[in-house]
This record gives structure tokens, sequence and C-alpha cells, in this order.
């Protein structure tokens, strides 16, 4: 049965701090034309949806980018692990075309997949425990005290992403922003299902090996912004 979603402000339900993508240039176009019908995700009218049925054969587990941005860092990690299918959240256009190019450049269609649209839509129509990782990297920070709410990482949230990652199950997230630094910290200590794997300063402050960077955080980096770097582990659920 699909369940429902988060009761967190969906009246103002919103994760992005813009509405309208550049517009696209003749090369992103075509890409978007040839590649995003084959290998866009699309959820069930009801139900919840097969996370199988739109990969190639041989894929062993599934991951998920909530937000990817320009893509690199999908594609890098699709790239790096073929026998992981790897879905791709956007909202905006001109990224999901950036991400298109590198997979068509680097051959990456039998384990790449797009749900262009809100993240948490997708999410709310997945099985249990069907992921095993899930990324947040550089999410809209909402630095406004009154924006808070509309803030990616809270309960509400995290409650849905527990759901759906299986235990032992990886969440990576990542952020430039001192006020959101804490809010994930403290929002993620909170949560009784997720355990932060850091055992000194060196697990958050600098990105692992199989991170690798991207253009925002290096814009955060020569602007002046340190990022951290925060990996949290699924317990095990309650027998």
């Amino acid at each position: 049965m699909r369940r429902p979603p988060p009761q967190d402000d969906r009246p103002h339900r919103e994760l992005h701090g813009r509405h309208k993508s550049r517009p696209l240039r003749p090369a992103q176009q075509r890409v978007m034309d040839a590649l995003l019908p084959r290998l866009r995700v699309d959820p069930p009218a009801e139900g919840t949806l097969d996370l199988r049925a739109p990969f190639d054969a041989g894929i062993r587990e599934v991951w998920l980018e909530v937000g990817f941005g320009a893509g690199e860092h999908l594609a890098w990690q699709a790239a790096q692990h073929p026998q992981v299918g790897v879905i791709g959240a956007e909202h905006f256009r001109d990224g999901i075309a950036r991400l298109l190019r590198q997979v068509e450049a680097e051959g990456l269609t039998r384990n790449v997949r797009v749900y262009p649209g809100d993240g948490r839509d997708l999410l709310d129509v997945l099985p249990d425990a069907c992921l095993t990782r899930v990324f947040v990297l550089f999410p809209d920070p909402w630095p406004k005290r009154k924006h808070h709410k509309r803030r990616f990482v809270q309960q509400a949230q995290l409650d849905q992403l527990a759901r759906v990652l299986a235990a032992g199950g990886e969440l990576r997230l990542a952020t430039d922003d001192p006020s959101y630094q804490r809010w994930m910290l403290v929002e993620l200590e909170r949560h009784p299902a997720f355990a932060w794997t850091a055992e000194r300063a060196a697990d958050w402050r600098q990105r692992p090996d199989d991170w690798p960077a991207t253009r925002y955080e290096q814009k955060a980096i020569e602007a002046g912004r340190q990022p951290i770097f925060l990996t949290y582990r699924r317990r095990a659920r309650p027998v």
C-alpha cells in the first residue's frame, strides 16, 4: 500500500529556492529529448515502485541522490559502481541535462535513472528497506529562520529515509552553511534510526576518497565556506 506523505508543511512543501532553470542549449535539449524518456523513473498511480524494473539485469542494489545539481557526483558513483543502480532526483532541467550529457559521454545508461521532480515525492512511493545508500549533498540551506521548516533534513523526512534505507545502509550528507551544519547534526542526533559513523574530526571535516568533489563544493571553498561531510548508518530494525 502506498504510504501517506510525511506530515510536514505539505501545503507549502518546498525544497527549492528558485523555480526556473536557465534556457537549455541545443546540445542539452538534444540529450534531454534522446535520453530522458529512456531513463526517467515514473511513480506508479498507486502502490509502490518496483525499483528493479527500471534497470538492466545485473543490478545488485539501488542508491538514491536527492538533488544532484549538475550530476558530477552521481555520474562518478555510477561509473565506479556499475553493479549499483543509481537514481537521481532533481527539479531543475538544466541540472538534468548536465547529468544526461555525462551519462551519454561515459556510457552510463545501464545503471543511471532520473526522477525529474521533487525527491520527496519519489520517496513517498518507494518500498521499505529498498535502498542501501542515500545522498543529500548541499541541499538548499533556507537560511532565514522563517524558512527553516522547508529544510530537507528534519524529523518527518528522516522518518521517510529511515523507512526506505535497509539496515546497515548509509545516509551521506554535506553542507557548507554553518547554520545548516548545526541543524543537520542536531536533527540526526535526535532520530533513533541513524548512527553517526565519525570517530574523529577528520571523518567529517575531510571528504572521503569515495566521495568526489563537485563544482558547488569548490565554489563554497573559494568563497571561504568550509563544508562538512557526514555519514550515518541505518541502525538495525527492532525484531
